[in-house]
């Protein structure tokens, strides 16, 4: 867990470092331990008023690729620079009319014990057909909750947030000029 002075460096970083004609904007960055996603927003593909839902759905699911590819030198050389600088991997994505994609990201492994009526859950949704193994079930069963609890795990954050800055200010905190590990 970062701070937002830490995000907002990192925001920063990520700003200033990219190239103008990469994205109209900025539109997300979002950190973890593991990994920082970047998503930028790009133009909408030019379509005459009228054009069908699946012609829009294939011209900008062209532009996204489109734009993946001619960019992909760029976003190597600042995806370097950044794992270097932050011991973090990059991934990127793009939103484009509306649209979300991600082009790579991080699949980290997490391990966890369960007893058996946790086990039996996802035991169900493998039988259901709503997950291939106890890994996607567990997967499933954490973005129902992502999806379900937003703004109460918008609040943990922010208490978690508190507590890093009140520890930071205890006897045991690091000088001001020693490095963070987002800098």
């Amino acid at each position: 867990m970062i701070t937002t002075e830490q995000r907002e460096k990192l925001r920063g970083w990520f700003a200033g470092r990219l190239p103008d004609d990469l994205f109209e904007e900025l539109a997300e960055l979002t950190v973890d331990r593991e990994e920082i996603t970047v998503i930028g927003r790009i133009p909408a593909p030019r379509l005459s008023e009228g054009v069908s839902a699946t012609e829009r759905e294939a011209a900008v699911r062209s532009r996204i690729q489109e734009f993946r590819e001619r960019t992909r030198q760029a976003r190597i050389e600042v995806a370097a620079e950044a794992e270097h600088q932050f011991r973090r991997k990059v991934s990127w994505g793009v939103e484009c009319d509306g649209e979300r994609a991600l082009f790579t990201h991080v699949a980290a492994p997490v391990m966890t014990r369960l007893r058996q009526p946790e086990r039996q859950v996802l035991d169900t949704l493998i039988a259901g057909g709503v997950a291939r193994s106890r890994s996607d079930a567990l997967a499933w069963c954490v973005r129902l909750v992502q999806k379900h609890t937003d703004d109460w795990l918008a609040e943990l954050r922010n208490s978690l947030e508190h507590v890093q800055r009140v520890r930071a200010q205890g006897p045991d905190a690091e000088p001001e000029d020693a490095p963070s590990d987002t800098e």
